[in-house]
């Protein structure tokens, strides 16, 4: 018993020693998919802005591949030091079930915060007969399997299927690493849909390359309110979750994931982060939520709330 005792103490004045400490050395943010989507943009806005809370620069390294399964494994077997991260997301954190993992999403990872609540956006290229998801459904129905949709993600899948299973109409899904890829090949009318965050979408629907679709929420985002949702634009229920949020190793010392909160919530209340992320259509998470026991809650509750649907819907992707 006093073995036990002392080598538990033992482990957390070493921890403690380890946080006082820290970062002694640069911070990597694993962004598990390749540049160029809003993944990776939210992460370079706020690792440049965690930079001079931490003192210690934090290097975003692209980890592309399986739906973003293997930056994330990486991230799971890193030593819980603070020294290696990653930005999550539904796609990495809750839907990836439908992939063969190699670690466990409830058990492997240190929440640290939530940083935005993103609008999951339908989008077609331009070009494409629908303007809206009534529209969508009626040439879909008339040109069964035509229509070719971007499987970058898990939320891009399970949307995929349950539009399907929804609609009783059937599209072509075509495997991409990332969102980046996949609007360079819409911009060239090599793919027809895609279901992507914000970030990517309204600088190119801004320029009239893609078309927007819907808003894939319950309700209207206060930074893009001019969108009409899934219910309003014809596919009622049709809702895809996106969220950006930061994780650490299981078993990261408190310390650590305090002073990596402590610079994450600086960063997000920084006024030139603040007007990047609502033009890329983020909305900053609540002060509640960016706290790491606020963001152990919701990532539990999406969760509770997503699993089930893909299991009815038997989302697999092998």
């Amino acid at each position: 018993m006093i073995r036990h005792l002392a080598a538990a103490a033992l482990a957390a004045f070493a921890g403690l020693a380890a946080a006082q400490g820290y970062p002694a050395r640069p911070v990597t943010l694993i962004v598990p998919f390749p540049p160029g989507g809003s993944t990776d943009t939210a992460a370079r806005i706020v690792a440049e802005r965690m930079r001079g809370a931490l003192g210690q620069t934090v290097v975003v390294e692209n980890v592309g591949g399986a739906g973003g399964s293997i930056g994330v494994g990486r991230v799971a077997r890193a030593a819980p030091d603070g020294y290696t991260i990653d930005i999550g997301q539904w796609d990495t954190h809750v839907g990836s079930i439908i992939y063969p993992l190699t670690y466990d999403l409830q058990k492997d990872f240190e929440p640290i915060g939530l940083m935005s609540v993103n609008p999951q956006l339908m989008i077609a290229r331009k070009g494409f007969p629908a303007d809206d998801l009534k529209g969508l459904v009626a040439y879909m129905k008339a040109n069964p399997g035509k229509a070719t949709f971007v499987d970058q993600n898990a939320s891009a899948r399970v949307t995929g299927v349950l539009m399907q299973q929804s609609t009783g109409t059937q599209v072509l899904f075509v495997p991409y690493r990332g969102a980046g890829p996949a609007m360079q090949d819409m911009l060239a009318q090599q793919i027809d849909l895609m279901v992507v965050q914000a970030a990517v979408t309204l600088p190119q629907a801004r320029a009239g390359t893609v078309k927007i679709l819907a808003n894939l929420s319950p309700q209207r985002s206060g930074v893009v309110p001019n969108i009409p949702t899934s219910g309003e634009s014809g596919i009622p229920g049709l809702y895809a979750s996106g969220w950006f949020g930061l994780f650490g190793p299981k078993a990261t010392p408190k310390e650590i994931v305090a002073r990596l909160n402590a610079a994450l919530v600086q960063a997000l209340a920084d006024p030139l982060v603040r007007t990047r992320f609502a033009d890329l259509g983020l909305d900053i998470a609540s002060r509640e939520q960016q706290s790491p026991e606020g963001f152990a809650a919701f990532h539990k509750a999406e969760i509770e709330k997503w699993w089930p649907i893909i299991k009815a819907a038997n989302i697999k992707v092998e």
